[in-house]
């Protein structure tokens, strides 16, 4: 490391760039402070610039300087605790380089001009996906600017580490939203099923943590559905009968992903796809709202929680955005060394006491897999969890962060920018929606 220190040194100080994409979180934010923090604290690197809308940003020259407008530690701490992506998101599949080597060509000059040493890529599976594209291709040409992707996502779904920053947030939120639910529905003495749609295409780790609800006064949720395990309309049913005979409510949580046997979504929309060929998924919850009102006489009522997971940044977990701002430092750490093609991850040494360590695996085998949950971590009916899922969970959600208030609600950082950043960049409209 101190040969690689010295010769950038002897060299000249290089820039980085950095830019988010996919999905927001509550601690994405976290991430993009500490890549800005261990730009500060390097001794190879200068200016940490930003890229606003993910890799569009850099397609459209629409950059911004971090290291001017996060310039003392007041102004870090507030961009690690505001929620959501300070640099604006994207959801552009990047071509492949035969498709559109012009492509390539462009994003490098850009690197070229702004003198880029490292490009660090902050987002989930798909942005993984663009981090390996552009190390293969910087590889191909000779390149030493450094890639290195740094993961997000609520999902919880990206292989090769322990669990991904966001996540801890988001599964806090429904922790607590389901626990609410459960006080205001065991006020009214009349019978009644809730259910509670939450996110998670492809895996049900954050439906998984409503469990964490539970505690000695409170059983809710007492059906948990999750995309691991095939969903049977019938024994559904089955299940909410026999609760009815011994409680009044019953409360349920469903993973938007969830599918029968023979793979087909439990939707009550129509289904589109994004520009990675995802399924856009709405109305698990809404179906099987009205699946039970054809077959019960009884209330039923479904809450679809949506966007409110991934951003409630005032409850969000002091353990995730620690872990978040360390992973974006080390992201930084790593292309010091000259390390490249990579995302960096999380190591479970211990759940108690609770501790991890900060490493990297290579970014090609993580890129476009999907990690789910255990099948041994849920019940033989496919309706909860079993308790290794809780031992997992738990020291996940810890701490309560110190949140700014200003008049009453929470201090966040302007995103003014974002709100001009479409005015800015002339894409075709398909492109353009992607953006958005």
């Amino acid at each position: 490391k101190r040969q690689v220190l010295e010769k950038e040194i002897f060299m000249g100080k290089k820039n980085c760039i950095v830019a988010q994409s996919g999905g927001p979180t509550v601690a994405i934010n976290a991430s993009l402070a500490g890549v800005v923090k261990g730009v500060k604290d390097s001794q190879v690197f200068d200016t940490i610039y930003g890229s606003v809308n993910g890799i569009l940003g850099i397609l459209n020259n629409n950059v911004i300087n971090l290291s001017e407008i996060v310039a003392n530690e007041e102004t870090l701490n507030r961009l690690k605790h505001t929620p959501s992506m300070y640099l604006g998101s994207c959801r552009y599949k990047l071509p492949t380089v035969e498709e559109s080597p012009e492509t390539y060509a462009q994003i490098f000059e850009m690197f070229e001009s702004l003198n880029i040493g490292a490009f660090f890529y902050i987002g989930g599976n798909d942005s993984m996906d663009t981090a390996l594209k552009l190390s293969q291709y910087a590889a191909s040409i000779g390149s030493d600017v450094r890639v290195i992707g740094v993961p997000k996502t609520i999902d919880n779904d990206l292989c090769l580490t322990d669990h991904t920053p966001g996540f801890g947030s988001a599964a806090k939120y429904i922790a607590s939203t389901i626990l609410e639910i459960a006080h205001d529905t065991f006020s009214y003495p009349v019978p009644s099923v809730t259910i509670v749609e939450i996110m998670g295409r492809d895996a049900g780790w954050l439906t998984s943590a409503s469990a964490l609800a539970r505690n000695e006064y409170n059983t809710a949720p007492h059906l948990i559905y999750l995309p691991e395990a095939p969903f049977d309309t019938a024994q559904f049913l089955a299940d909410v009968k026999e609760l009815l005979k011994k409680q009044n409510t019953v409360i349920i949580a469903v993973s938007e992903g969830i599918r029968d046997k023979n793979g087909n979504y439990i939707s009550a929309a129509s289904q589109t796809t994004d520009g990675f060929g995802h399924s856009h998924l709405s109305g698990a919850g809404k179906a099987l709202e009205n699946f039970v009102t054809s077959n019960i006489d009884i209330k039923v009522r479904s809450i679809e929680i949506n966007v409110l997971q991934r951003s409630g940044a005032h409850i969000s977990s002091a353990t995730d955005l620690t872990e978040s701002f360390e992973l974006g430092h080390h992201a930084v750490e790593l292309a010091e060394e000259g390390v490249t093609g990579c995302m960096v991850t999380l190591k479970r040494l211990s759940s108690n006491p609770y501790k991890v360590a900060y490493g990297h695996e290579n970014v090609a085998k993580i890129a476009n897999e999907i990690r789910s949950v255990p099948r041994e971590w849920i019940n033989e009916a496919g309706n909860d969890v079993l308790p290794p899922m809780y031992e997992y969970l738990r020291p996940l959600i810890i701490g309560e962060p110190d949140i700014r208030y200003k008049n009453g609600l929470p201090d966040y950082m302007d995103i003014s920018h974002l709100t001009k950043a479409l005015s800015l960049i002339h894409i075709s409209e398909p492109t353009r929606q992607e953006a958005i």
